[in-house]
């Protein structure tokens, strides 16, 4: 379904989002059908609220872990570990038993002590916000479980150590608010009346809601559960109606992350169409650059579609973070609005024969310092962020050359 051909109707504001409900049978295979056209929706973009501070004890870290060390350490020892991510799994590693998977955020080391009866291990009082991943894990917990623990600040992309247990991790925690949508103005489509009429069961079909731009170009795409709580007529009057749509965090947490409202500003530069100019995303800060990113296209991809050779100029200026970085890489090979890939591992995959343009070519990048010196902090065994790009694109064949 071409959303251009659904984004023109005779009323004096435009249609600024679609409802989608995507269909599949072995006939057919993969279709689209349109339940409704909408003046706006409110309530999509949201920052996550900040989880509360919790009081965690964990409990039997060995003495000689990284993270024990690090925090019980004479001088200056680790009081700030950031963001902690835990793993829960069977003890014995050829146990292919259930996992759980947590999120201690911002988490700060509040007090130490020996574990009682055991001299080789300790005891970390620690605070946190507290948020267990339900989709990657599961709810049943290992019956002889191991508490692993990873935290980037102390080695990158590695474990710093584990517990015996974690007193507080499994207490009830509070429900948040509910956080509905709101579409507003809209004009339903048959199957959406239907829908209106007589709701069907929850099931697991997925409703999409797309965001176009000025000239009806599918923009953005968020997947929600539809299930409306309230039908009334539309403020914006006329014959269309306004849907409140149930939170959709409430029986599908793995669909609820929504937009920033980082992504508001955003939008609105691109609702003119594709930028036609560079560096548009430069005065955006991180979040804002990376729903920059979300809105990007790689173009067309595959066998025959990229060249490769010439010499292509990248401005480096505004590469203070790796969402700059890439998207100042994705503009010195395809241009405005297009991405060369949203981490380093879909960078190497163009690099291989992808969109626009392939190694080996050389690529001259201006005020390389930039980059150099904002990214020098957080590194991995493989160097800073900007090391690694450095490496990577030399590695698949492109002569860099650093300004």
């Amino acid at each position: 379904m071409r959303s251009e051909e659904h984004s023109a109707w005779e009323r004096d504001f435009p249609v600024r989002y679609l409802l989608v409900r995507e269909n599949y049978d072995e006939e057919n295979g993969r279709t689209s059908d349109l339940w409704g056209r909408c003046a706006d929706v409110e309530g999509l973009l949201m920052d996550p609220p900040p989880l509360p501070r919790e009081i965690l004890t964990l409990r039997g870290c060995p003495r000689d872990s990284v993270l024990a060390r690090a925090v019980t350490r004479f001088t200056d020892p680790v009081r700030v570990l950031g963001d902690v991510e835990l793993m829960i799994h069977p003890t014995d590693p050829s146990n292919d038993g259930p996992h759980r998977f947590w999120m201690l955020a911002d988490t700060a080391v509040l007090a130490h002590r020996p574990t009682p009866g055991d001299p080789e291990r300790v005891d970390l009082t620690v605070g946190a916000g507290v948020k267990e991943d339900v989709y990657w894990g599961c709810q049943q917990l290992p019956s002889s479980p191991q508490f692993e623990l990873w935290a980037n600040s102390l080695v990158p992309g590695g474990p710093v150590g584990c517990c015996l247990s974690i007193d507080g991790l499994f207490s009830p925690r509070p429900q948040r608010p509910a956080q509905p949508l709101h579409l507003i103005g809209c004009e339903p489509a048959e199957p959406l009346l239907a829908e209106l009429r007589s709701p069907r069961p929850a099931d697991d079909e997925v409703t999409e809601l797309w965001a176009l731009d000025r000239n009806g170009r599918h923009m953005a795409q968020y997947d929600f559960d539809f299930r409306a709580t309230e039908v009334r007529p539309s403020v914006l009057g006329g014959a269309l109606v306004d849907i409140t749509v149930a939170d959709p965090a409430k029986d599908w947490p793995w669909l609820a992350g929504r937009p920033t409202l980082a992504a508001r500003d955003v939008r609105e530069v691109w609702y003119d169409g594709v930028p036609t100019r560079r560096n548009l995303w430069a005065p955006f800060d991180e979040h804002g650059r990376k729903e920059w990113h979300n809105l990007c296209r790689i173009g067309p991809y595959g066998p025959g579609v990229g060249r490769s050779g010439g010499t292509y100029h990248l401005d480096g200026q505004y590469a203070t973070e790796r969402a700059g970085l890439l998207l100042a890489l994705g503009e010195a090979l395809i241009g405005p609005g297009g991405t060369y890939g949203h981490c380093l591992e879909s960078v190497k995959d163009h690099l291989g024969g992808g969109p626009s343009v392939f190694s080996p070519f050389t690529l001259v990048w201006h005020h390389a310092d930039v980059a150099r010196a904002a990214l020098a902090h957080d590194p991995d065994r493989h160097g800073s962020f900007f090391e690694q790009t450095v490496d990577l694109l030399s590695r698949y064949g492109v002569t860099v050359v650093l300004r």
